[in-house]
Order: C-alpha cells, then structure tokens, then sequence
C-alpha cells in the first residue's frame, strides 16, 4: 500500500509517498480502505518532531480517516466488509488502508459523502468529550468556542447550537465571521477589530459564559477567565500563542471557576469508546441533517506536502482531508 513518511522530521521536514506493507487487523481492530484522511494541526507538530505518537501508536501521520471496512480481527461485531465508516486514530491515517480500535469507529451517516467523513472524527470526539465531559455544559447554558471556522470548531457550533445551546464564537476575518454565523454562532466576534471579553459580556447581560473551549493560549487565558460567569469553565485543548501567562487568579477564586485542558490521542481505548458511544447516541442522529463536515480543500494522498504547507499558512475555513483516489 501506498503511505506517507516524514523525512527530516524538523523545521523543513519532508513527506515522502512510500510503499509499505498493509497491515492486518489484530484482536479488536477494524483495517480500514482509506478514502481521506483528515488533517489536524498534531499532524504538523508531529512532523516537527515536536509531538510523538503515544506508545504502540502508528508512526504514520493521521488521527482521522474514512472509507470502507477492508477485514476485521477477531471479538469485533457490528461492522462488515465493505460498511462505510469513518474513525478516530492514534497515528496511521496518511496511507491507502489505516487500522482503527473498533471502538473509535462510526457508521457514515446518510447524507455525508464518504470522502467528507473523514472531517468528522477528530472535531467530534474533540468538541464532546471537552464541552459536555469536562466542561459539563447543560441545557440552557452558553458556550464560547475560540477558532469558530477550524474543523473542531466547525463541528462545535454545529452540534451544540443544535442541541439548542447558545454559542459565541471568536474568528479572525468578517468572512469566517460570516460562515460561523451560517453554522449556527448565535454571535461570531473578530477577534482583530472586537474585543471578545466585551462582546460576550453584552450579548449575556454582563453574566458571561458558562463554558469556554479553547486553543489559543497565551493572553487568552487571562481574557477567558474576565469572560467566564460564576461557576464557568474553561478547557484548553491547545496552546497555540504559547503556555505561559502572567493571570490574576483573583476572579478564579471570587467566581467559583474551573480551569481544565486535555488531550486526546493518549487517552485508552475504553475512554475513547465511551465518547463514541455517546456521540452514537446523542450526536449521529443529527449527523447529516443539521450537523455536515465542512471541507476547506482536498489534496491527493501523494500531494500531503503541499496540504500541509496550505494548511500552515492559515486563513481557510474547515477542514482539509488527504484523499487516497
């Protein structure tokens, strides 16, 4: 099979198409014919050398993919071959067949192209194991999603606005402004013209929001905590500005706040089949109809060098996938 290797994993690292053996399903796995992978911002870290795969994880590139059941191992039920599917990863997505833990995978859901499926993963399991487990966002309550127009946070509004909560979001131009509105944002804020902290507080009569997802780091942190209202919480996924801040700690105390930050690619296989399980539940009925991935751009398998260098320059508007055909 066809698959991605990183060269020179550093600064100027390269992808190099390579052909490697297909692997086969052990106990508990799903072999996947891969019809895209989805790009993750891990992707590009991990080509920098800077975020390893967790241990016994593929080498290989790709924490998300779609496509057809190849084979499946032994103790797997409920999946055939040639079923559509798309799955969360631990590594191996960038290749023409990838294996996932059965318990990572989901049925393609009518009215989602095939391709398209691999955009929905990683945003998913991303936006609800934080906003609904960690963050333990209710009916009723606000949420505030940094990075509205990214592939986590596409999906983010999507799903929540759906689930009938009122969702703020933040994006750097009027046009992603304009597209988080179209997804649901019940408020979309420039981050480069509006103050965020000001405009959630007017839209929520200077309450605040209940709960904040965040990527950005740096200054945010101090500024998702003046938007918090009393007994708000707030997830960091990422710290893309950077990790460290000077913060008053102050309103932390005085409004009961919880601040939390996770990650997903290590947690087990049982975690990981508990927020899929969930999603089965409460989100795939809406998959389809009133959630949809949303694809910035598609590149051939063998030209991941230029999708990565797109995605790096930043400025596009969902997701963008690998496709294998």
């Amino acid at each position: 099979m066809r698959a991605i290797h990183v060269s020179d994993p550093g600064r100027d690292y390269s992808l190099t198409l390579v052909e490697e053996p297909r692997p086969a399903p052990l106990h508990g796995q799903v072999l996947i014919q891969v019809a895209a992978a989805g790009l993750n911002n891990a992707d590009l870290l991990q080509a920098r050398g800077l975020y390893p795969p967790p241990p016994g994880a593929s080498k290989l590139l790709g924490l998300e993919v779609s496509g057809t059941v190849a084979a499946l191992g032994e103790g797997v039920f409920g999946f055939a071959a040639g079923d559509g599917v798309c799955a969360l990863l631990a590594g191996g997505g960038y290749a023409d067949y990838a294996l996932a833990d059965a318990g990572s995978v989901l049925p393609v859901p009518a009215g989602v192209d095939l391709i398209e499926a691999a955009g929905l993963p990683e945003g998913l399991f991303t936006a609800w194991t934080n906003i609904v487990d960690t963050g333990r966002l209710q009916t009723g309550e606000t949420l505030l999603v940094h990075g509205g127009t990214s592939g986590i946070g596409s999906l983010a509004i999507q799903m929540f606005a759906a689930r009938g909560n009122r969702v703020f979001t933040t994006a750097g131009s009027d046009e992603k402004c304009d597209a988080a509105r179209g997804l649901g944002a019940a408020r979309a804020i420039n981050y480069r013209t509006e103050d965020f902290v000001a405009a959630v507080k007017d839209e929520t009569g200077g309450k605040g929001v209940d709960v904040i997802l965040d990527m950005v780091g740096g200054d945010y942190i101090q500024r998702n905590i003046d938007a918090a209202a009393i007994g708000g919480r707030i997830v960091n996924i990422a710290y893309q500005d950077g990790f460290k801040a000077q913060v008053n700690f102050t309103p932390v105390l005085t409004k009961r706040l919880t601040l939390a930050a996770t990650t997903l690619r290590a947690r087990s296989q049982s975690e990981k089949q508990a927020i899929r399980d969930a999603l089965a539940a409460q989100v795939w009925p809406l998959v389809g109809t009133r959630i949809k991935p949303v694809i910035a751009a598609g590149f051939p398998l063998e030209q991941a060098q230029k999708a990565h260098q797109f995605m790096a320059k930043g400025g596009h508007i969902g997701k963008i996938l690998l496709k294998t055909a």
